[in-house]
This record gives structure tokens, C-alpha cells and sequence, in this order.
């Protein structure tokens, strides 16, 4: 059984940061793919950033240089480090564990919310303008 639990979310001020964190167990955690959702108010989840098994970072074109995805496989935790924070990324954000083992293919593979079979509950980020 995997178990995902996502940490750090909180209330900013625009312009801020935020760091993220995503603690796995229950299986070989450098083994697989890991990213980052968000779901807005009213709005579909949708892909923020994902990492694959061997370190190789993939961003939702818009939050690409604000935002910053890593693991540390040694201590089975994903972070994203979010920087210069908008109202618009005020959400829930959700890490997620894909559901099989290695390189999911491309670009287009690893924003897809079917790739990924586990997920975190969720910590909410707010963001005041």
C-alpha cells in the first residue's frame, strides 16, 4: 500500500515563497515517477510539475521558472519549491506517485493525471493579492 502525505501548504502574501513537501512509503520510492497537481476552486486538477525516476524535471509551461520540482530519494520525499507566488495559484495541491516503475515516456505522458495511481490528500496554498 502507498502512502503519500503532502505538507507545507499555508496563507502568503503575493510575491512570496512556498516549499512544498511529500513524504512516500510503502514502496521503492526511487523506482518511480513522481509530480505535483493543483485544483483550484471550480476547477479541474491540472498538471503543475513532475519528476521522473532518474531526476529529469517536466513543468506546466506557465509556472515554468517560478516553480521548482526535486526528490531526495534517500529520505522518500518530493518537494516543489514555489517562488514569486500569484493570487492564481492559490489551490490545493496534491502529490502523486505513477503507477508503474521507470520513465513514463514524454513531455505529454508525465502531465497526465491517469499516469499517476497514488496521491496525497492535499495541502492548500492561498495566495493574498
Amino acid at each position: 500500500q502507498v502512502h503519500l502525505v503532502d505538507t507545507g501548504g499555508g496563507l502568503v502574501e503575493a510575491g512570496a515563497s512556498l516549499r512544498l513537501s511529500c513524504v512516500a512509503s510503502g514502496r521503492i520510492f526511487s523506482a518511480y515517477a513522481m509530480a505535483w497537481f493543483r485544483q483550484a476552486p471550480g476547477k479541474e486538477r491540472e498538471f503543475v510539475a513532475a519528476i521522473s525516476y532518474a531526476g529529469e524535471t517536466y513543468y506546466a509551461h506557465a509556472l515554468k521558472g517560478r516553480f521548482t520540482i526535486s526528490r531526495d530519494n534517500a529520505k522518500n520525499m518530493l518537494s516543489l519549491q514555489m517562488d514569486s507566488l500569484k493570487a492564481e495559484d492559490t489551490a490545493v495541491y496534491y502529490c502523486a506517485g505513477a503507477r508503474i516503475e521507470g520513465t513514463l515516456g514524454y513531455y505529454s505522458d508525465y502531465i497526465q493525471i491517469a499516469q499517476y495511481a497514488h496521491w496525497g490528500q492535499g495541502t492548500q496554498v492561498t495566495v493574498s493579492s
